[in-house]
């Protein structure tokens, strides 16, 4: 622990007591936010790892049609079918506050005729499983957002966290024990000061009752 460079007053001393109340109260909300933002940062990573498992899956089956209409069409077919797409896809992007860190929310919407509009193609010279794994990557476009979203939030709160972390050790180890040093440092200073006026003022009394004791002794002679 470290002494504050600081002059011993009274008014330093007030000062740092007041300096000191406010680093224990900021000291147990950054405990407490750390707390509840680790509590928040497992719920996300838990479902994360949910939702990455589901999106693999998804996208495995995906990678197993396409492959399927790969072998079943001809490369040229298979490009200019999927070359011109039907729908156009919007994504919104914003954010919502969890324990003062912004995550994202991705919203996506689609603009077209109806629900064929997913086929960018005519039925005569395709396959089946190519429209099986049109329809199954239409499916996983929700889980790949929801993904994107809980892997973004994850990654800022861990970095909020690691603050929150670092600013309450910094109080818990370096501030507070610092200014309860100081403090203690400064009362001693005082007492002792104060001990020394006290010496010096008995002393003064003792001096100005033997003056006082010899003129009565002298004009006791006197007389």
């Amino acid at each position: 622990m470290a002494r504050l460079n600081v002059n011993p007053t009274r008014m330093v001393l007030t000062n740092l007591k007041r300096r000191l109340q406010t680093a224990r109260r900021g000291h147990k909300l950054l405990k407490d936010k750390r707390d509840e933002l680790m509590k928040k940062f497992l719920e996300v990573v838990r479902e994360n790892r949910k939702e990455r498992e589901i999106v693999e899956k998804m996208l495995m089956d995906v990678h197993s049609r396409f492959v399927m209409a790969r072998a079943l069409m001809s490369d040229t077919h298979l490009e200019e079918a999927l070359i011109y797409p039907k729908q156009k896809v919007t994504l919104k992007a914003s954010s919502k506050n969890v324990m003062s860190v912004e995550v994202p929310v991705f919203e996506f919407s689609t603009e077209g005729q109806g629900e064929g509009d997913i086929f960018p193609y005519g039925f005569a010279n395709t396959s089946g499983e190519l429209d099986g794994a049109i329809i199954a990557l239409s499916e996983v476009t929700p889980h790949l957002l929801r993904l994107a979203e809980l892997e973004k939030s994850a990654q800022l709160m861990a970095d909020e966290i690691e603050k929150t972390r670092r600013r309450v050790n910094a109080l818990e180890y370096v501030m507070i024990p610092n200014m309860e040093e100081t403090i203690k440092y400064i009362v001693m200073k005082l007492d002792e000061n104060e001990r020394g006026n006290l010496t010096r003022l008995m002393k003064v009394k003792d001096m100005m009752l033997e003056q006082a004791h010899q003129y009565k002794k002298k004009m006791a002679q006197g007389s």
